[in-house]
């Protein structure tokens, strides 16, 4: 029980200090004229889905270096929701630095289910950027979907970011900013955080 709550604590830390630091990067950033309307993040309940998701990996029997990967992709995805609500960009810094921690561990390892994971799911996010322009996918998502292969092994965040998609397309369809630019990393965010758990279940 002990460990449950201290991971728990940690990783809600963990996630508070993921948005501060989004608010630190994103502070002289000017949202773009075809970008997706400024807002406001989440903060309290992205904390509480750290917490939330750090004692659930310690209850379900996750390994030490698991949680520290897990670490590292609850980290990107709180700052990347949070860039991406409050400023309209996914800063490489939340996508690239963590990708290549996890390539890091994947190539120490000699992991190249984890490498074949991300380039998979990379592939038609990056198709999508590049024949949207960017405009109806951005490139900060596309390295964020990455990330989510790396985590989550290329099956299960193929069908997790699938439904965020499908999310996604739902609620701009019925919301009074239908027809405009939408931030996608939050999507991208909750369901990986979603399914983190599950990719660690094997």
């Amino acid at each position: 029980m002990i460990a449950i709550v201290a991971a728990a604590a940690f990783f809600g830390c963990l996630a508070f200090i993921a948005s501060q630091a989004s608010r630190f990067v994103c502070a002289d950033v000017a949202p773009m004229d075809d970008g997706p309307p400024p807002g406001n993040a989440p903060v309290v309940a992205l904390v509480a889905a750290g917490t939330l998701i750090g004692g659930v990996l310690v209850a379900t029997g996750a390994l030490p270096l698991q949680i520290g990967i897990a670490a590292i992709v609850v980290f990107a995805l709180v700052a990347s929701w949070c860039s991406d609500a409050t400023c309209g960009i996914v800063p490489d810094v939340f996508t690239l630095i963590p990708l290549g921690l996890l390539l890091l561990f994947a190539f120490a390892q000699r992991d190249w289910a984890t490498v074949l994971s991300s380039v998979v799911v990379f592939a038609p996010f990056a198709g999508a950027a590049f024949f949207s322009k960017g405009y109806g996918m951005g490139w900060g998502d596309t390295k964020l979907a990455a990330v989510a292969g790396a985590a989550l092994g290329a099956p299960l965040a193929l069908i997790a970011l699938a439904l965020a998609c499908a999310a996604a397309a739902i609620i701009n369809r019925f919301s009074s900013a239908r027809g405009s630019p939408i931030a996608f990393a939050p999507y991208i965010a909750a369901a990986t955080g979603l399914a983190l758990p599950l990719g660690f279940a094997h």
